[in-house]
This record gives structure tokens, C-alpha cells and sequence, in this order.
């Protein structure tokens, strides 16, 4: 089955504190959206990319030998979106992925993309949550906590087939649902199963400029055991 990647590179990272939206921001000498496609690039199982970009960056360095740029929408999930119709007619099986989780390995797509074809309609990988998490009221009073054994905090990339996926889509669409936190939460509100497999640590998401620093540190490590 023929598998695509959409790697979402149009948000602002406000809280990044740059200029220059989150993805193009520069880590070990790079863009953030260059090492996701660098990783997506070298998936085995990956045949093709499509890159979701800020308007005026299409023809950013970063970006050559993309198969398609398409423009970003005015939230995540429309950017998503507009990479879906961007997609060949050919593609079964999608992988979408943050450019901000910049570090996630070609081993993680592959495994994404595996347990698609293996028969699951919706992936995504997860790591166990390591702190003690709180349900908290509109007062601060707690309301529960809940064990963090069954919890996992989600990365992507995700992976989906394809028409079940558009299927979410279109359905959040006719709901005027815009709030989803990821792909996998729009399967989930159609009633299906959405399978979880192992995450990798390397795949944590670029948000804060200390976040810079770990990502340079990972880069450096890379180096140092090649």
C-alpha cells in the first residue's frame, strides 16, 4: 500500500519567541521542518511527503525536493486538511506529522506506518506519563487523579488509512468541531478504535525555547555515537 506523509509546518510557535514561525526556526544549524523531513525521508516505508507551510515560505531552502507545499489553513486541523487534498489519488495509508516533534526517528514512522498495515484504521504512538496528573475544577480544587499507568502522552506521527481519516474530517466539518487536539481525537469522536503504539523520547515536541536546547543536545548526542 502506497503510504504519504504531511508534515504540518504552518503554526506561529508564539510561545517559542521567534520571529520566524516555529518550523523554520533553527536547530543545530537547521530549520525544525528540515529534520522532520529529513526522518519522514528516511522511513522505508515512506514514498511520499507533503509539506504544510506558512504562507510566503513554499520556496524556502528548507523545503527542496518536497513533493508538494500547499499552504497552511487558520487552524492545525484545516492544515491537515489542505495537506489531505494534496495528497496522490493513490495514497491508502497517511502518516501526519507535527514538524515541531523536529527529532522523532525514521524507525517511529515506520512503526506508525506498520501497525496501519497491519490492520489498525487509526496509530498513534504514546509514551507513559511520568508525573502525578490532576483533574482540576474552574475554582483549582481537584476533582480527581487519575492513574497514570492507563495514561499516555501522544506524539505523532500518527497514522491512519486514508479514508478513514478524510471520513473524520469531513465529518468534524459538518459538526463545526475545530478543537480536536490531534487526528487521532477526530477517529475517536467517529466511534472508532484508535490503537496505541510505543513512542520514542526523541519524538517530544518543540514548544519553549528550553525545548531548543534539548533538541540541540539529542542533535549533539546523534553525532557523538555516529
Amino acid at each position: 500500500m502506497s503510504v504519504a506523509c504531511i508534515v504540518v509546518a504552518a503554526g506561529r510557535g508564539e510561545r517559542l519567541g521567534e520571529q520566524r514561525p516555529k518550523a523554520f526556526v533553527e536547530v543545530g544549524g537547521r530549520p525544525l521542518v528540515w529534520h522532520a523531513l529529513r526522518a519522514a525521508s528516511d522511513a522505508t516505508r515512506v514514498s511520499h511527503v507533503v509539506v504544510v507551510a506558512p504562507d510566503g515560505f513554499a520556496g524556502d531552502p528548507a523545503l527542496a525536493g518536497v513533493a508538494a507545499v500547499v499552504p497552511g489553513g487558520a487552524t492545525r486541523q484545516h492544515s491537515v486538511a489542505n495537506g489531505l487534498a494534496a495528497l496522490p489519488d493513490d495514497t491508502e495509508i497517511v502518516l501526519v506529522h507535527d514538524a515541531a516533534r523536529c527529532l522523532a526517528p525514521p524507525a517511529l514512522f515506520d512503526a506508525v506506518a506498520g501497525a496501519v498495515l497491519s490492520g489498525h484504521d487509526a496509530v498513534v504512538p504514546g509514551v507513559p506519563v511520568v508525573d502525578t496528573l490532576k483533574a482540576v475544577d474552574g475554582a483549582g480544587r481537584v476533582t480527581a487523579t487519575p492513574d497514570r499507568t492507563e495514561l499516555r502522552a501522544i506524539q505523532t506521527p500518527q497514522g491512519f488509512r486514508r479514508a478513514v481519516l478524510e471520513r473524520a474530517h469531513l465529518a468534524a466539518v459538518e459538526r463545526g468541531d475545530t478543537d480536536a487536539p490531534d487526528d487521532g481525537a477526530l477517529v475517536e469522536r467517529l466511534g472508532l478504535p484508535v490503537h496505541v503504539v510505543a513512542g520514542d523520547a526523541d519524538a517530544f515536541k518543540v514548544t519553549r525555547p528550553l525545548d531548543l536546547l534539548l533538541a540541540a543536545a539529542v542533535l549533539s548526542r546523534r553525532s557523538a555515537a555516529v
